[in-house]
């Protein structure tokens, strides 16, 4: 995949906010097919650049492309035919129903569909979520972990409505599995990786280490706004930037029939700073 020219690519970015650097010259390229990983500490810039690669914040310095444009020169109506964003919060002002948000997806970016056809559109991202039977309920309504079930349903329609016009697309994922029990986590993940096999660009924010090895074509780690260590997450994190990034003293082990490494919490001792 690395040969692949990147479908979202961000190059020296930078963001302030505050008097503060919370994003310091980093540079990412997103591959379709690949499913890129990004891990740091809480407060280590990866929701900021995640935002600033789609568009949502506007960076103090860099630039980003999307499908070789720069970002900024992309008209909306085709910047959303060209990545979905499942955002870390996603609330909502008005009472919908589950289904008229998911609809959502659909509606901005499928007009040019057929009526029928954006109707099954939604019940097949419904039922691929897993929320077919939460259809007639108040999104309010929802635990935390429904809303992002929903909201991962919405992004699905309008990936599958925006190929119609865009065939390089790419799926952002904010924190998706936060709120989520095991099972549903590692159906998200699943689907999201299913996306990427079909040519999609996939990035994901995640705090959970071994989830992040086990799902990443390329993991990310940021720390202090800057991406300290990216690659193949057999050849990216080790024992010291576990230590220096982390701030634990773990120790990454390795699955005998995969190879994977994966970190096994024993004799948890924090590290010294």
């Amino acid at each position: 995949m690395a040969d692949l020219a990147p479908i979202a690519s961000g190059h020296g970015l930078r963001f302030v906010a505050g008097g503060r650097t919370l994003v310091a010259g980093a540079s990412l390229a997103l591959r379709p097919g690949s499913t890129t990983i990004l891990i740091g500490p809480n407060g280590a810039g990866k929701s900021t650049l995640l935002k600033l690669m789609t568009g949502e914040l506007k960076p103090a310095g860099g630039e980003i492309l999307l499908d070789g444009a720069a970002l900024h020169t992309i008209p909306a109506w085709r910047l959303a035919c060209q990545r979905a964003v499942m955002a870390q919060h996603a609330k909502l002002a008005f009472p919908f129903t589950v289904y008229e948000v998911v609809r959502l997806g659909v509606d901005g970016v499928g007009r040019a569909l057929p009526r029928q056809r954006r109707e099954t559109l939604v019940g097949e991202c419904l039922a691929a979520a897993g929320v077919v039977e939460l259809v007639g309920r108040n999104y309010q309504t929802l635990s935390g972990g429904e809303q992002q079930r929903v909201q991962f349903a919405r992004v699905l329609c309008q990936l599958e409505a925006g190929r119609s016009v865009a065939e390089s697309q790419a799926l952002f994922l904010d924190e998706p599995i936060a709120s989520l029990d095991l099972c549903h986590q590692l159906a998200l993940l699943d689907m999201a990786r299913g996306i990427a096999a079909r040519g999609v660009a996939v990035l994901v924010v995640l705090h959970d280490i071994n989830l992040a090895l086990t799902y990443a074509d390329r993991l990310v780690v940021m720390d202090r706004g800057e991406i300290v260590a990216q690659g193949e997450p057999s050849a990216t994190l080790d024992d010291a930037l576990l230590r220096n990034v982390f701030k634990v003293d773990l120790s990454l082990s390795r699955a005998p029939a995969a190879g994977l490494p994966f970190l096994l919490p024993q004799q948890h001792r924090p590290s010294a700073a």
